[in-house]
């Protein structure tokens, strides 16, 4: 897809970051279109059904929560990826974002160029819908052969536990995604006994050993994300 048929929807109350922001992504080729509240988003989003949402938490008339709320309700958009621009990075604010169903969370201020690298990088997973999973991907220096249960990292092959291995899968096929702990074990583990709260956690940890501890994030209260 060019970028000049992505559609981008950003949302806010203040004229001067519609401006700015969609200043830049405009110059990047993207069809960037503005509301200034939620209720004006929710109305441009049926209409325009955009790929990507950019949605403030703090705006009158509807707040940015529920907002995206109402937007995951509408069948048309359930592809559309939706990620909160906002100044308010306490834990409860990302908290109920993800809850809401957003995808991301981008604190303000951001820079220009980091804010395109974040767009390109939630667009990526647009087209990671789009496409079959594939059963040998690479991930940066980690190879992942879903067929044959093997991992090889720089070379090396690191036999993982079943678990552990669907659980780097799962994380590792969408980088930088934040997946709620409730997704985690509704994918990884699903209606199988789980002893002990903190499963997640324990497998978290010893994947942290094997692969690096670099490239498992850890978002409070909320989940895991994978991270080159």
């Amino acid at each position: 897809m060019k970028k000049r048929d992505i559609r981008i929807l950003l949302v806010d109350d203040e004229p001067d970051i519609l401006e700015i922001i969609g200043y830049n992504l405009s110059g990047e080729g993207y069809n960037v279109s503005t509301a200034g509240n939620g209720i004006e988003a929710i109305a441009k989003a049926k209409k325009e059904r955009p790929h990507l949402v950019i949605l403030d938490v703090m705006m009158p008339e509807m707040d940015g929560i529920e907002a995206c709320e109402q937007l995951r309700k509408i069948p048309e958009l359930s592809n559309t990826v939706i990620t909160f621009l906002t100044a308010r990075g306490e834990d409860y604010s990302q908290v109920a974002g993800f809850d809401a169903g957003a995808d991301d969370y981008i604190t303000k201020p951001i820079k220009p160029k980091v804010l395109i690298s974040k767009v390109k990088a939630l667009l990526r997973r647009l087209k990671d819908q789009q496409e079959p999973e594939e059963s040998v991907v690479k991930v940066g220096d980690i190879t992942i052969n879903r067929d044959e249960y093997k991992i090889i990292q720089k070379g090396n092959e690191i036999i993982l536990p079943r678990k552990e291995f669907e659980l780097l899968s799962l994380l590792a096929s969408r980088p930088g995604k934040v997946f709620k702990r409730e997704e985690i074990l509704d994918k990884v583990w699903g209606n199988e006994v789980i002893v002990g709260g903190r499963t997640i956690d324990v497998h978290i940890r010893k994947l942290r050993e094997k692969i690096g501890d670099e490239h498992f994030n850890t978002v409070k209260g909320v989940g895991y994300k994978f991270v080159l």
